[in-house]
């Protein structure tokens, strides 16, 4: 097999990528730094654009540095590798989730039942009742614990997150029909962990081949032919959508996920509830982001398939649907 077509797969998945990494540090810099946005070069350069145009150059040399230089590298292990840092990523935003939604909803109810009145100066109160502060004074620190957890954790938390959702449920039913007691934050902490749940898991998923494939002919080909299937689905199907949500998601500072995150927005519920409508927004855009890297990973993964490379993975019969 001519290494050179390995070469020309993995630089095609890892510009990809790059133009991706550069898309969002881009992104980072329209919305928190005031720069233009890259398409604004239509209207001449700046030192700005020019930065923003280098971050993206620069990144694509990365990928063209580094691929040619590491060429015997299997594709394989480029998939495994992009696996793995996107099981990472997965970790710490269920990390991050756990921590926010059980400081979130003890701040609700200290909020709600007025009990920071009673150990707390009106002033401070009041910044309780400001998205930004708990945002910015609360949810950020939260955040980057979760993501240093991650790094020393190997569960995913799958399975406990699902347990304490139902532990959720459980308590606002037994609240709600014993003690004739519920709040709106109670249920805000049932559609945040249920949100997280279901958007973090899907790229895990699809790497246990668990979605839903509606098979007319998939399972009667032979290896070689559904490696090839899967490595054109993957692009075609996978990371066209992906690129979809990612670039319409992060559109400008009023696109769908940046003016949420950007005004720390909250439910019309207001003090009553979580502060945690912000995240759901975001939560779009990792499930975007981490399906993207997936999919990449899984057409390295289907190509090294298609040409027989060594270490095929074995799916397990139940895992599959």
């Amino acid at each position: 097999m001519d290494k050179n077509i390995y070469t020309y797969y993995r630089l095609f998945g890892w510009s990809i990528l790059a133009i991706i990494f550069a898309f969002l540090i881009d992104n980072i810099l329209m919305v928190g730094f005031q720069f233009p946005g890259i398409l604004s070069l239509t209207n001449g350069f700046s030192l700005l654009t020019s930065i923003e145009l280098f971050v993206y150059i620069f990144s694509l040399c990365l990928v063209f540095y580094f691929i040619p230089k590491y060429k015997n590298q299997s594709l394989r292990n480029d998939s495994k590798f992009l696996h793995n840092f996107n099981i990472y990523i997965i970790r710490s935003c269920f990390w991050v989730i756990f921590l926010i939604g059980i400081v979130d909803i003890s701040i609700a109810f200290l909020r709600v039942e007025k009990i920071f009145d009673l150990f707390l100066t009106k002033d401070i109160t009041a910044q309780f009742t400001r998205p930004v502060f708990v945002g910015s004074y609360i949810h950020i620190p939260l955040i980057i614990f979760g993501f240093i957890l991650g790094l020393f954790t190997k569960t995913l938390g799958f399975h406990w997150l699902s347990l304490l959702i139902v532990l959720s449920e459980l308590v606002i039913v037994i609240t709600r029909f014993i003690f004739s007691y519920e709040q709106t934050f109670m249920g805000d902490l049932v559609r945040y962990w249920y949100a997280g749940l279901f958007l973090f898991a899907s790229a895990y998923t699809l790497y246990d081949e668990g979605h839903v494939r509606v098979d007319i002919l998939y399972q009667g080909l032979k290896d070689r032919t559904k490696g090839l299937v899967n490595s054109v689905g993957s692009i075609t199907l996978g990371v066209s959508t992906s690129l979809t949500i990612i670039f319409i998601g992060f559109n400008g500072k009023q696109s769908i996920i940046n003016s949420p995150v950007l005004n720390f927005e909250i439910t019309q519920q207001g003090s009553v509830g979580m502060f945690i409508k912000y995240h759901l927004a975001m939560f779009l855009g990792i499930f975007g982001i981490t399906m993207l890297i997936q999919f990449i990973s899984y057409f390295f993964e289907s190509l090294a398939d298609y040409h027989g490379e060594e270490g095929k993975r074995i799916i397990e019969d139940q895992l599959g649907h």
